[in-house]
């Protein structure tokens, strides 16, 4: 995309608002705006039946990563929604690129996202609904902070069962959430900082916005059923080719997971971090592993690989 194509507007706000949000950029409605005035019907499917598809990027230094892989998603979970855009993926990723230029954010969490929007009569029909499109860059933010991605993460295990995707096709990004909400607060209440949930057979699923990994004998494993299919899990399925390592999607029980070498969990927002507690025990000797810390470091080394990376042309 020619980043000097489309000369970048004149972003004011025109009023303050009494809620608290981010620094951040959005666009919305064929306007950029501050986060504070971009708004949505309360009668938008989105918000009241969770009728919308979305994807997450984030920009790291001033780079996009992977951002193809996540385009090419969210115009998959648009198709199997039978939702449809006045944008091209061209014209996406030149969108967002211009929130984040207009932001300024070196480092930010981009998303797009499509609702069903809403019916100019109510109706209950959603193919009366016109489809809404919109963006958004705010700074940064992680599943893990910093203290937390040096010793690890503290994990329960929550009895809930995520969604079966005989329900919600885990290949659509979505916001049926309650169910991750719910067990975040098992969580909590176990003194734990973030939750996994199970899949229909008892085995362990994913976690609110993430995906989980084991490493047992130099062997990686990471759930296959009922779970996203993470732009970061597969980022770890293709450095663990580079580095010669072995990683299988599989059925992982809560045995498995608890008696494992390593643990880590992988996400847009914090990419790969470690766990060392889970349900109040230690994983081995309760310290990050080694395979977890190459794995991480490499990552992060790709933010800057143009392979994998797209600089963001920042107005001078």
């Amino acid at each position: 995309m020619d980043q000097t194509a489309s000369p970048l507007p004149v972003l004011e706000s025109r009023h303050v608002d009494p809620h608290s949000y981010p620094a951040g950029v959005a666009f919305l409605d064929g306007q950029y705006l501050p986060m504070s005035e971009a708004k949505i019907s309360v009668l938008d499917w989105g918000f009241l039946h969770s009728d919308a598809t979305y994807d997450t990027v984030h920009v790291w230094n001033g780079r996009f990563f992977r951002l193809d892989l996540h385009i090419e998603r969210f115009f998959g979970g648009m198709e199997r929604l039978r939702m449809s855009i006045p944008f091209t993926r061209e014209q996406v990723t030149e969108i967002l690129h211009n929130c984040v230029a207009l932001s300024g954010h070196r480092a930010s969490y981009v998303e797009m996202l499509t609702t069903r929007g809403a019916s100019p009569t109510f109706s209950r029909d959603p193919r009366d609904a016109i489809n809404r499109f919109m963006a958004f860059a705010v700074p940064f933010g992680s599943v893990a902070n910093a203290e937390q991605r040096e010793r690890g993460l503290h994990v329960a295990i929550s009895n809930r069962i995520r969604i079966p995707p005989a329900s919600v096709d885990p290949e659509i990004k979505n916001y049926h959430w309650l169910d991750l909400v719910r067990g975040l607060y098992d969580a909590y209440d176990s003194k734990a900082e973030t939750a996994l949930l199970l899949d229909f057979n008892g085995n362990v699923a994913e976690g609110p916005g993430f995906n989980v990994f084991a490493v047992k004998e130099g062997k990686l494993s990471t759930p296959a059923i009922g779970v996203l299919a993470g732009i970061t899990r597969r980022t770890v399925f293709d450095l663990s080719g580079e580095l010669g390592l072995d990683c299988n999607a599989v059925d992982v029980s809560v045995t498995a997971l608890k008696s494992a070498d390593e643990v880590f969990i992988t996400s847009t927002a914090g990419g790969i971090m470690p766990v060392t507690k889970i349900d109040g025990g230690l994983i081995a000797d309760g310290k990050v592993g080694p395979i977890t810390r190459k794995l991480e470091k490499l990552y992060w080394d790709k933010h800057e690989d143009p392979a994998w990376s797209k600089p963001v042309s920042y107005p001078s």
